[in-house]
């Protein structure tokens, strides 16, 4: 079960990253009145450790769809910006929702942090998603790993093959995809979110696994997924069931 560990209360205004997330959500809040019901962030300023290259990851619920801001990923000021907007139901579904990227996912919905959320819908979400977790049992996190797993495994063949025909950059290209979804693996199997794609592969030693290594921890998360109830590879009626 993910924990609040690492998760200030306070947002840092003072950086530059936590003043442009105030001007944001000022502006958004005078233009947008009656449409906008929370708006609150996520990532570096809400883990108090953002930094010069950190982005802001805003969050903006609504009341309706196709109200408020649009989405966007851009540069304000030189600050990267990842503004998501979406209704107060539908992010309350997504957080009751688990997929194959469930540990690159919860993040946004543990260690959501309100700059406007009058009526606490941000940790309602939180709230949401921590119940589903508690509900979730070990066949439907392994499932999700089995896709993740699937994959990783794909795209660690192609890099074998690659290499052998010395595409040495293409190979490396799928090496970074297999070694994200190998700790997507990991992380469901171990009910362990990740603050980014970097962070996962780190936390949970991939990122400087080679060919070999990581070949051997692909087949020694086969033979886990094995022992959790189902195969990774079996027959063409075993692909129905």
């Amino acid at each position: 079960m993910p924990e609040n560990d690492g998760v200030q209360d306070e947002i840092d205004f003072y950086s530059p990253r936590g003043h442009l997330a105030k001007r944001l959500s000022d502006v958004i809040g005078a233009r947008w009145p009656a449409e906008v019901r929370a708006i609150g962030v996520h990532g570096s300023l809400a883990h108090g450790d953002d930094h010069d290259g950190s982005d802001v990851n805003l969050i903006v619920l609504t009341y309706r769809a196709g109200a408020g801001p649009r989405p966007a990923l851009r540069k304000v000021d030189g600050i990267l910006v990842d503004l998501r907007v979406t209704t107060a139901e539908e992010g309350l579904r997504q957080a009751r929702e688990l997929t194959p990227r469930w540990p690159l996912e919860a993040e946004r919905f543990v260690t959501a942090r309100p700059l406007h959320d009058p009526r606490g819908l941000l940790a309602e979400h939180r709230d949401a998603h921590l119940s589903r977790l508690a509900e979730a049992r070990p066949p439907e996190f392994s499932g999700l790993a089995r896709h993740d797993w699937e994959i990783a495994a794909a795209a660690h063949a192609r890099a074998v093959r690659l290499a052998e025909y010395y595409d040495t950059d293409a190979a490396l290209v799928l090496m970074a995809e297999a070694r994200v979804h190998a700790a997507l693996v990991a992380g469901l199997l171990s009910r362990t979110y990740f603050r980014n794609q970097a962070d996962a592969v780190k936390r949970t030693g991939l990122a400087g696994a080679d060919v070999q290594e990581l070949g051997k921890i692909l087949d020694a998360q086969a033979e886990d997924l094995t022992a959790r109830g189902r195969p990774v590879d079996g027959t063409l009626a075993a692909l129905f069931e």
